[in-house]
């Protein structure tokens, strides 16, 4: 059988924010090819949070239940494989993939996520996801009244303290050299027993990901169950800056409340376009991403 070569959408990533888009473009009768490369950023948590309905699965569960639902619709095509460039054209978009496909759409969502930028801490990329983790709403609750370190500086670790204190008493702030705050934020850090640690960590101990004890420089230790970490990052791709895409100053795609980027005619949804990394948000703004390419094929069309 021949392979089918232009669609309405194209949709780079194929986890939450990219199902969602597909699923609300299927139900539009737009022809959709989702191309993703199989490595969602949470592919190690071995639990999915606060998204209702899913609340506890694991985020396997979730994402293959959700490409079940998507692919019901026979106008979405789900394909394994990885783009490697893309160019604008006269009726809108083309890109090829490193399994030497060409695809052409008429509109395209990057729903791409983000690559996280480990630090150089033994043990820190076996825990990412499990008992390091980035954020309270999505694991807080699982390491409530636990020994809790927090892995930032400045008005980041204040942020992020004031949030998890709801959770734990027994914090300590991991600064990874001279602690950078206000007068007034150590005096209220001092106020909530908050500890301030300013020596760099080296290593974890852990099983399965699950943290021991953390190792500093200066050779002491101490037995923490999580560490909420503030990592950088960087697109998992880089074709939406070479297609024009403009970024924020952190590094996200810069999009519009209705997940259009700089570009006309590129959506972006999920991780990649916002600081909120969590599967709800993901599938939310997936939802509107989807919706909203429709509508402009639509008023085009009509």
């Amino acid at each position: 059988m021949k392979q089918q070569k232009d669609f309405d959408v194209l949709i780079i990533g194929g986890s939450y924010s990219g199902l969602s888009a597909a699923l609300a473009l299927g139900r539009s009768l737009r022809h959709v090819l989702i191309l993703d490369a199989g490595q969602p950023c949470n592919r190690q948590t071995p639990h999915s949070h606060n998204f209702i309905t899913h609340d506890g699965e694991t985020p396997r569960n979730i994402s293959e239940k959700a490409k079940e639902q998507v692919l019901n619709y026979p106008t979405v095509i789900f394909q394994e494989d990885f783009v490697v460039s893309g160019k604008k054209t006269a009726a809108g978009f083309e890109v090829e993939t490193e399994k030497g496909n060409n695809f052409r759409g008429k509109k395209l969502i990057f729903a791409t996520g983000v690559k996280d930028i480990m630090p150089n801490i033994e043990g820190f990329s076996d825990c990412w996801g499990i008992s390091a983790i980035h954020c309270p709403y999505c694991h807080g609750y699982e390491f409530k009244n636990a020994k809790t370190g927090i892995m930032a500086n400045g008005e980041r670790a204040f942020h992020i303290a004031a949030l998890v204190r709801n959770l734990t008493k027994e914090l300590t702030i991991l600064t990874q050299g001279k602690a950078e705050f206000t007068e007034e934020q150590f005096q209220k850090l001092k106020k909530n027993r908050i500890k301030i640690n300013e020596i760099p960590l080296q290593s974890i101990s852990y099983e399965n990901g699950y943290m021991k004890s953390v190792h500093f420089a200066d050779g002491k230790e101490e037995n923490f169950k999580a560490v909420y970490a503030a990592l950088p990052f960087e697109q998992s791709i880089n074709l939406p800056v070479a297609l024009g895409c403009e970024l924020t100053e952190i590094g996200h795609l810069k999009v519009d409340f209705l997940q259009k980027t700089t570009i006309p005619g590129i959506f972006a949804c999920g991780d990649n376009a916002s600081p909120m990394r969590s599967v709800a948000y993901a599938v939310a703004t997936g939802n509107i991403a989807g919706a909203m390419a429709n509508n402009e094929l639509c008023v085009a069309d009509f």
